[in-house]
């Protein structure tokens, strides 16, 4: 006696887990990139529900191991992204729970701010901050830095292009952070909490 076929089981909705942050993609001409193909080269390391937001290299998606190091998760995407692409480019990616840190721990002055004049810099790891301790010191009237536990947050009130404050803790990271505003970040953030279809 022939049995039914048996009916696959609808697949749960998945929230996305990570995001992933490109230092530089589309300022001026250098590496340039279509977000089209920054997907389809995170899609090809495994990782599913892949989003970009905006032009400037910011994707969420979920990755198929849970627990893996966002380190070695940087790492693939950086490869994959310059095998493909062609272009090198620092990659920062941060877990759900670490980018929701970062926001949870804004400093009380920053909300007074546009959050297109907070800019925050996050890099590889935390301990690359460490570079940053030497500015900690320094006066930087009307700007403000606070340095967290995962990020530097800068309020820039006069601008990003022509900010001391940005270009000095460019210059201490020796490129080692790439940097967001706030608005992209919670962006970002609604991207990683909103359930995939």
């Amino acid at each position: 006696m022939r049995h039914a076929p048996r009916r696959a089981e609808p697949r749960a909705p998945m929230t996305r887990t990570h995001v992933a942050l490109l230092r530089g993609i589309n300022v001026g001409r250098a590496k340039r990139i279509a977000m089209s193909d920054l997907r389809k080269a995170i899609e090809s390391l495994g990782a599913t529900d892949v989003r970009t937001l905006l032009n400037s290299g910011n994707a969420a998606f979920a990755w198929p191991a849970a627990r893996a190091a966002t380190t070695s998760i940087a790492r693939d995407i950086e490869e994959a992204v310059e095998g493909r692409l062609g272009v090198g480019s620092l990659v920062v990616v941060l877990a759900r729970a670490e980018l929701a840190g970062i926001l949870d721990a804004l400093p009380a002055s920053v909300g007074k701010l546009d959050p297109s004049r907070v800019l925050i810099g996050v890099p590889p790891t935390t301990s690359d901050l460490r570079a940053l301790d030497a500015l900690r010191a320094k006066r930087w009237a009307p700007e403000t830095l606070d340095i967290g536990a995962r990020a530097a947050v800068m309020g820039v009130q006069e601008g990003i292009a022509d900010s001391r404050l940005v270009m000095a803790v460019d210059a201490a990271m020796g490129k080692r952070i790439t940097s967001r505003n706030l608005a992209t970040l919670r962006k970002l953030a609604a991207l990683v909490e909103e359930e995939a279809t």
